[in-house]
């Protein structure tokens, strides 16, 4: 198959395959720019729904634009190309932040491609899960796919797990004394509907997930400012199975290989029948950030910290219409 069979209807699938990428707070902070003439398909961030307060050094936008790259890359093997991706190709154009030229596919691509169906089942869940702890063989795998995409994927002992979940709930007291944190975080979850009545972004009530019954929970709680009647009470397990995705340097680069590397691990992981669910509130403070890493492993910034376990999937989330983030340059 050659380049030159790409449509734009093709093109549409593969966005549509890229936005279901989780990003910080749903927000989608990506636009796609498809030029026929290269069969090149353009990531662009978003500024305008960059997270000011929480996010200002736009980290988390890299690692969400970069989960929607990686399910590019997906896409394209499924429908039958390779992507070609260059990360951050023009230093004088900063939101630019990769390429991705189709090409024709190659054998090695092929596993990509198995990670397909996982694509619209990820979802986070923001629930319980069981105290079953996950097979040491599928972390290994997780654990590969990290690899793979040139991370690495630890898991904590028992000790530095408690170090992590307290740094949570830490974050959580710092945001509750700052207001501009709050009130971004609030925008978010708001129930803000649209011309068409259905907000396309955000976290909808639903994906909440239950008030925890014994204490701190180990999921963002986006309604202690959104209150819903209809949330519940659960109780969440005792000993979140974490694990810490991280990369040496902490560069925009970085950024975009740990994008890929999260969302590599998270379809293998839903591919495996794990539920899964992300916390960055430890993250988003230089001061806690830094305490993240276990000084057991040799890993010099953490970017993601995920929860893994067997639950409940999450409730699907929102997304925008591909017309809204992809431009077809003629």
């Amino acid at each position: 198959m050659t380049a030159t069979t790409l449509a734009p209807g093709t093109v549409a699938e593969l966005v549509g395959d890229a936005v279901t990428a989780p990003s910080m707070h749903n927000a989608q902070p990506w636009r796609f720019v498809f030029r026929p003439e290269a069969n090149v398909v353009e990531l662009h961030g978003d500024p305008d729904r960059a997270m000011t307060r929480t996010d200002p050094s736009h980290r988390a936008l890299h690692l969400g634009c970069a989960a929607a790259l990686f399910n590019l890359r997906v896409s394209a093997v499924h429908h039958g190309f390779r992507a070609r991706v260059r990360l951050l190709p023009d230093g004088s154009r900063p939101w630019l932040l990769a390429t991705a030229a189709l090409k024709a596919l190659s054998d090695e691509d092929h596993e990509l491609a198995a990670l397909h169906p996982a694509l619209r089942r990820r979802h986070t869940s923001r629930f319980p899960f069981a105290d079953e702890p996950v097979p040491d063989a599928l972390m290994d795998g997780l654990k590969s796919a990290a690899r793979l995409e040139g991370c690495r994927l630890t898991v904590p002992g028992d000790w530095h797990v408690e170090t992590v979940l307290g740094l949570v709930r830490d974050a959580e007291q710092r945001e509750d004394i700052d207001p501009l944190v709050r009130a971004e975080t609030s925008a978010w979850a708001a129930e803000t509907r649209t011309s068409t009545g259905t907000r396309r972004d955000g976290i909808p009530t639903a994906a909440f997930g239950p008030r925890s019954s014994r204490g701190p929970s180990p999921v963002r709680d986006f309604g202690r400012d959104r209150p819903a009647t209809d949330r519940g009470w659960a109780v969440f397990e005792r000993r979140p199975q974490l694990a810490l995705l991280g990369t040496p340097a902490d560069t925009p680069a970085d950024w975009m290989r740990a994008g890929q590397a999260l969302e590599r691990v998270l379809l293998q992981a839903t591919a495996d029948g794990l539920a899964t669910s992300m916390t960055s509130q430890p993250l988003e403070w230089p001061e806690l950030r830094w305490t993240a890493r276990d000084p057991l492993e040799d890993m010099g910034h953490v970017q993601m910290v995920l929860r893994l376990g067997y639950g409940p999937p999450g409730p699907e989330t929102p997304r925008r219409p591909v017309t809204d983030v992809l431009e077809v340059q003629q």
